[in-house]
């Protein structure tokens, strides 16, 4: 609502229609952290890619050294400020849709959610492929692969139905049993470990476009947890705090297994690091009992992965129904509070995509979501020179300059990694964009022709250039006291 036409001490009306609003059970902090450290990595599986990618672990231990620096922290403080701004489903959606207009808050709810259905078809084949190296039955060309991933999702999928908080309780223990394996790995690799493997790099068999494509999708995905903003207690306080709890564990569970791993196995084999050796690696340190360890660990984090994924996933298509955008059926709740037909439209985009190879999904979502990241970053400078006055219950500690400065070398990254792809990944890209141009106007004639029933948001999302309700003023901002 324009300030203008707000009356003067009322509070901003709530950003969902009071059919959504029924009390259920929130989201703390503890859960939050956990679901936004499978949002983003569920542990140090699938790392081992870069390390094979960057002829040798100096390359992939400085990716993980810098990249947080330059990538993982700007956009964990930019949700941080925007998710405390816009505190309701939809998340990178709403903030869009504030910052330049509902048809760009629709392109990017359609970019995200084809790479969150692209990353989330990356769990299952995860999965197998730790597997398949002591179960054939789950190798590549078994016949059985495809009844395994079907069978796999569908439970998954049930999981997910059952409730947010039960995910997010599940998360927590989730990560506990998937990091556990890599402490025990880490201590019994210590008398192993000669610092001089570390260093080990061949620069000219390097696969820059593996390597970067690696090393950007361990590390994106921090604004996912955004899209379920409305589901968590007191978001303002939540927030900043999860954000921040989560981007030291990411950090910590790629760094410390990395170097145990690299420093106590023979350089000579850092050609065989691919998705699935930390298992190799388990057993070259402790013995079969530590490769099965792992090879569990890696089977539950990708339950924690998928879970998280379907989650901010669904909830984002809730947030665009709740917002106008789509039909009202995506906004239907079970009695578990959860978005049914959400659900299984991320279900069904999972099983679509999980025939393609690791490193074809790994390409495809990166650019989409970097097409999206681009859009968030521009929305934030925006809001921050356009509506300075809105009340951001948390704030980057950074003058608009800074902060704009600050989102200088994500951008740059970003523009790299889509560089890199192939043309394959930008044919796959360009259609996914068409298809967002003409989906919004043919909803929009559907939505006037009221063939199907469509959600009427307390205000018209077009006026004041998509201005949202936001916290009202009179909160205390208590969230942005010295974090940082």
């Amino acid at each position: 609502m324009c300030e203008a036409e707000t009356a003067e001490g009322a509070p901003p009306p709530s950003p969902l229609p009071p059919a959504a609003s029924t009390a259920r059970p929130k989201l703390t902090i503890l859960p939050l952290i956990a679901l936004i450290f499978f949002d983003v990595s569920g542990g140090p599986f699938g790392v081992e890619d870069s390390v094979g990618a960057g002829g040798g672990p100096l390359l992939s231990i400085l990716g993980f050294l810098l990249f947080p620096l330059l990538w993982s922290l700007p956009e964990a403080l930019i949700t941080a400020e925007l998710s405390t701004l816009f505190p309701s489903n939809g998340g990178y959606v709403v903030w869009i849709s504030s910052a330049f207009s509902p048809f760009w808050g629709f392109q990017q709810g359609i970019w995200k959610f084809v790479s969150g259905a692209m990353d989330n078809a990356l769990y299952p084949v995860l999965f197998l492929d730790y597997l398949k190296h002591s179960l054939p039955f789950f190798s590549d060309s078994s016949l059985g692969r495809p009844f395994a991933l079907i069978a796999l999702t569908a439970v998954l999928t049930f999981l997910n139905y059952r409730g947010l908080h039960i995910v997010g309780f599940s998360a927590i223990a989730l990560t506990f049993f998937s990091l556990s394996p890599f402490i025990v790995l880490s201590v019994l690799a210590i008398p192993r470990i000669r610092p001089y493997r570390w260093l080990t790099a061949d620069i000219r068999s390097t696969d820059w476009r593996g390597y970067f494509n690696s090393m950007f999708w361990n590390l994106n995905y921090w604004d996912k947890a955004s899209a379920l903003a409305g589901e968590v207690e007191e978001p303002s306080r939540a927030f900043p705090r999860a954000i921040f709890g989560a981007v030291g564990l990411v950090v910590a569970s790629y760094l410390v297994p990395l170097l145990a791993g690299t420093g106590a196995i023979d350089i000579s084999k850092a050609g065989e690091w691919s998705d699935g050796y930390f298992a190799q690696v388990g057993l070259e340190i402790g013995g079969d009992w530590l490769r099965w360890w792992i090879q569990a660990a890696a089977a539950m984090s990708n339950m924690g992965l998928f879970e998280a994924e379907m989650s901010s996933d669904s909830f984002q298509l809730l947030g665009m129904s709740e917002m106008g955008m789509i039909p009202e059926i995506f906004s239907r709740r079970s009695k578990y509070g959860t978005p049914t037909i959400s659900i299984l439209c991320s279900a069904t985009g999972v099983l679509l995509l999980s025939w393609m190879s690791f490193q074809e999904i790994l390409e495809f979502l990166n650019f989409l979501y970097a097409l999206g990241m681009l859009l968030e970053f521009a929305a934030f400078i925006k809001l921050r020179i356009k509506k300075p006055d809105l009340h951001r219950p948390y704030k980057v500690p950074l003058d608009t300059f800074w902060a704009t400065f600050m989102c200088i070398p994500p951008a740059f990254l970003l523009v790299l990694v889509m560089c890199l792809a192939s043309i394959r990944t930008f044919i796959v890209s360009g259609t996914v964009f068409l298809l967002g141009i003409i989906l919004y106007p043919t909803l929009q004639y559907v939505k006037v022709k009221k063939w199907v029933k469509f959600i009427s948001p307390p205000e018209t999302l077009g006026s004041c250039n998509g201005d949202l309700p936001t916290l009202p003023d009179d909160i205390i901002d208590e969230a942005s006291v010295s974090l940082l």
